[in-house]
């Protein structure tokens, strides 16, 4: 055991702080995090349009949400090279950088004209969630165009011409060559680009989508976790897939089909989650009125506030990571609830969440109510709270006699 331990502190955790650091993922992580209000704009909608469901007097405000949600990929498109810019100081160039993705994502992403050649329509989910991936592709490739044009100028640095004026200059080369990649690919070539990083991506959110892929998923989370990386690293990887996968179940349901997509934020944070990643409530729970060490009672009662609002970093921070007592039940947790929900859901013995709803502060069980109203989901919430409270006990349980036993001597 030890030596896994150091194994892990040594090596593994190094290396993948390492990548998460990186400029690309650290761009692809902000410019999501960046676009949040308006996702949670969008899950505020949700709760305010609950009432639609019994006066149809109650405004429809879902507008308010195709506004906002339903605009993130053009928002990813626009803040990716602006501060993937400002990342490599080319400040100047941030703001022309965004503009010119903007423009070449919506050349690709298949507009419609009419006749007349004046109008242009748009698929609405084009534009949303379930294009965050083009947006980041588009977003990479106008960097990587804008960076490589970042040192060139057409003027002499003795130039007496005003620098508003360079600058004006200076990007009209780079503007022209993202433009005209996608005048070729869309008008020349008739090429859909879109649809080709769609397929390029749709294995992973399909892999996402089983019961396997699921639970490695969220294990990966909690094991990355437990070191103290936080599961923000991945948002490159999963938060396109959860969003998709939300807007996806949304337009299902409205097409009279039942939801399928399983690997949403509204379904993993409104179930095994339950105190936040690794479901740490019934942790901080047990801290409070089964143990026995002063350190774990002044803790649990420091962490159990934010624990009922699914904030759960006071206690991962302050007890789990890199405490091999309670990093495995973690990782344990990790496998076992997600595997429960994943195989539950896909049994069908409820409802998968298909309404937006990023609001995952909202305490149980009442955000579980909201996503997935039904009893059924409330039983397999009391299901995953207790399995996930006895997968913690015995660890815990050995981990504050350790403490007792120091604070005797």
């Amino acid at each position: 055991m030890n030596g896994f331990m150091n194994f892990l502190n040594t090596k593994f955790a190094p290396r993948a702080q390492k990548i998460a650091n990186n400029g690309w993922i650290v761009t692809i992580k902000n410019s999501i995090l960046e676009v949040l209000p308006f996702i949670f704009v969008g899950s505020f909608i949700t709760l305010l349009n609950i009432p639609l469901n019994f006066w149809k007097w109650w405004p429809n405000l879902a507008p308010i949400s195709s506004f906002t949600f339903g605009l993130v990929s053009i928002f990813i498109a626009f803040l990716f090279p602006f501060n993937f810019m400002e990342h490599m100081k080319l400040n100047k160039q941030r703001i022309i950088a965004g503009l010119s993705s903007v423009a070449l994502f919506l050349m690709l992403a298949n507009p419609t004209w009419d006749k007349s050649g004046s109008i242009i329509s748009y698929q609405f989910s084009e534009l949303g969630a379930g294009g965050m991936f083009v947006a980041l592709v588009v977003g990479i490739y106008t960097t990587l165009i804008m960076e490589a044009f970042g040192k060139f100028s057409f003027f002499s640095d003795d130039t007496s011409m005003p620098d508003f004026v360079i600058a004006w200059f200076d990007s009209m080369l780079p503007i022209t060559v993202v433009i005209a990649t996608g005048w070729l690919l869309s008008d020349i070539l008739h090429f859909n680009f879109y649809q080709l990083i769609v397929n390029i991506f749709s294995p992973l959110a399909t892999s996402l989508d089983t019961w396997w892929g699921f639970t490695l998923f969220l294990f990966f989370q909690c094991f990355i976790y437990s070191m103290g990386i936080s599961g923000w690293v991945l948002a490159a990887i999963d938060q396109p897939v959860m969003l998709a996968g939300i807007a996806a179940n949304a337009r299902e349901v409205a097409a009279g089909h039942a939801a399928t997509h399983i690997f949403t934020s509204e379904l993993v944070y409104s179930f095994p989650w339950i105190g936040g990643v690794g479901c740490t409530l019934p942790l901080v729970l047990l801290m409070l009125f089964a143990t026995k060490s002063k350190r774990m009672k002044a803790l649990g009662k420091a962490c159990i506030l934010p624990s009922i609002f699914n904030i759960n970093e006071p206690v991962v921070f302050g007890t789990v990571v890199w405490n091999p007592y309670l990093m495995i039940p973690l990782w344990i947790n990790g496998i076992v609830l997600p595997l429960i929900t994943s195989l539950w859901f896909k049994a069908g013995l409820s409802p998968i969440p298909h309404s937006l709803m990023q609001m995952w502060y909202i305490p149980f069980p009442f955000v579980t109510w909201i996503v997935s109203p039904a009893i059924s989901s409330l039983i397999l919430l009391l299901i995953l709270f207790v399995v996930g409270g006895l997968i913690w006990y015995p660890f815990l349980k050995v981990y504050d006699n350790s403490l007792i036993k120091e604070e005797k001597a």
